[in-house]
């Protein structure tokens, strides 16, 4: 609260209107976090004036701010038409109901896949007459695949944010489940919705009463999507649990598995994984997901690592021509955008969602890549993709956010993790011209957000948006800022 008041007593004192950096500086005095490392870049986007700068080229972790590479690289190379495809091939053709041999589902990767999609699939085949395979199910996939990126926290893995990037996805290879205290009991009873294939072992309880003074769940990944739920929860309400794969190619077989069982096709050998189609096979079905125009849109407005992260191998694939992977996907990205005019040279980029603790990008470098998407109409669909503040996506709740100034008219993506909380994006209004901002902020102190009032980036913005109407208001007339947002 403190600094709220300071900074209500700092723009009385100020002349407006300010100037530029005096202004700024003094604001940034009384709002910067004091435990917290910053950088901030502001752009006018009518004139091309830098309204602000501090440490504008100084690497920071970008979080998930990364998503906006990821999304101008996708578009420029792989075009708003594309789709990720899964599709079914056989060698002999359907005769008096039968395939003579073996049929071959080739996965590459799509994020949106969903158990109905394959069965779907299958009834494409039921369509044609099929309903016998007299030899085996192979699933084409690739061999050896990196399912997670150098830098993810190793205790997030089993959270669906990061679950496995693959070419084998289903259900976005996270299974929810719910756990429930027992009564009259500590213990507790986990329960998963529908048919799954993984085995959890749970031996976790809950503390009703509070007496535990460290008590916190441990879910151990195991082989074979096995795994176990133990520690306790602390109080007496059932909670929702999403757990992510760890081996998305099993998770595959064991689904279809089930999917044929309920389907009418029968089949006379077993359900195998092949890393490589073979020649001389035909398509019988295919399944497409939503063009890249949608992904994107999904990408962005609700932070979607496995989209983004599926996308980037996708990019590695396109660019290099060989399966793709983290190493060339981002590899491909940096070239991509570099292609672009985009400054990457001292750049560390490691996926394309975010979630990597090596990723490195400045202030001045995401401020060409909005800059960018402002200015070419390549890209300008992805400005109707961002959050808004206090209206859509991960913007709608935060604080502050949701009332005015910032209501409605700051349109951005949010980068959040442990100890981080970026914000990138425009400030679109009627009042003034538009603007282009990126605040990062980097080792949070996990006490300070839980005190301050409101987010640094909110304060700033809001001083931001004063200053810039004082600036453009002429012929003499004095306007008063509003007290900032809490």
């Amino acid at each position: 609260m403190r600094s709220l008041v300071n900074a209500c007593l700092l723009l009385s004192c100020l002349s407006l209107p300010a100037i530029g950096n005096d202004y700024f500086d003094n604001v940034l005095s009384i709002i910067k976090p004091p435990h917290s490392h910053t950088a901030i870049f502001a752009t006018n986007l009518v004139t091309g004036d830098i309204i602000f700068e501090q440490n504008p080229d100084t690497l920071l972790l970008p979080a998930s701010t990364m998503k906006l590479l990821t999304a101008v690289a996708a578009t420029s190379s792989l075009g708003n038409d594309f789709r990720f495809s899964t599709r079914v091939y056989s060698i002999f053709p359907i005769k008096d109901g039968v395939i003579a041999g073996d049929v071959y589902i080739s996965f590459n990767g799509d994020p949106t896949l969903k158990t109905k999609d394959l069965s779907s699939l299958l009834s494409q085949l039921t369509k044609q007459g099929l309903y016998r395979i007299q030899g085996s199910l192979y699933l084409i996939g690739q061999a050896n695949e990196q399912l997670q990126a150098p830098g993810w926290v190793w205790d997030d893995l089993g959270i669906c944010y990061a679950a496995p990037v693959s070419n084998f996805i289903l259900n976005r290879n996270c299974v929810h489940g719910k756990l429930s205290p027992k009564l009259a009991s500590s213990q507790s009873e986990l329960s998963v919705a529908g048919y799954v294939p993984i085995n959890i072992t749970n031996t976790a309880v809950f503390d009703k009463t509070g007496i535990e003074k460290f008590c916190q769940l441990d879910l151990q990944r195991l082989a074979g999507n096995h795994f176990s739920l133990s520690g306790c929860y602390p109080g007496s309400q059932a909670i929702k649990l999403a757990i992510a794969i760890t081996d998305p190619g099993l998770f595959m077989q064991e689904s279809i598995r089930q999917i044929l069982k309920s389907s009418k096709i029968q089949l006379k050998g077993q359900i195998l994984i092949k890393h490589q189609l073979p020649t001389q096979t035909h398509l019988i079905a295919a399944h497409e997901s939503a063009p890249l125009a949608d992904l994107l849109g999904t990408m962005l407005i609700k932070s979607d690592n496995l989209i983004a992260d599926s996308l980037l191998k996708q990019l590695g694939t396109k660019i290099y021509q060989r399966p793709g992977s983290f190493s060339n996907g981002s590899r491909a990205l940096k070239k991509i955008l570099s292609g672009e005019g985009i400054m990457l040279t001292h750049a560390k980029i490691v996926d394309g969602s975010g979630l990597s603790r090596y990723n490195l990008l400045s202030a001045r470098q995401l401020s060409q890549v909005l800059n960018l998407i402002y200015t070419d109409p390549r890209f300008s669909q992805l400005m109707d993709s961002l959050p808004i503040a206090g209206v859509s996506g991960t913007l709608k709740y935060k604080a502050s956010f949701n009332k005015p100034p910032l209501f409605k008219h700051v349109i951005a993506k949010t980068g959040s993790m442990q100890g981080v909380d970026n914000l990138a994006g425009f400030i679109s209004s009627e009042n003034q011209d538009d603007t282009l901002f990126v605040i990062l902020e980097n080792g949070q102190s996990s006490l300070q957000k839980k005190q301050q009032q409101a987010p640094f980036s909110a304060l700033f913005l809001h001083y931001l948006m004063d200053n810039t109407l004082a600036q453009e208001s002429q012929a003499g007339s004095t306007l008063t800022p509003s007290s900032p947002a809490n």
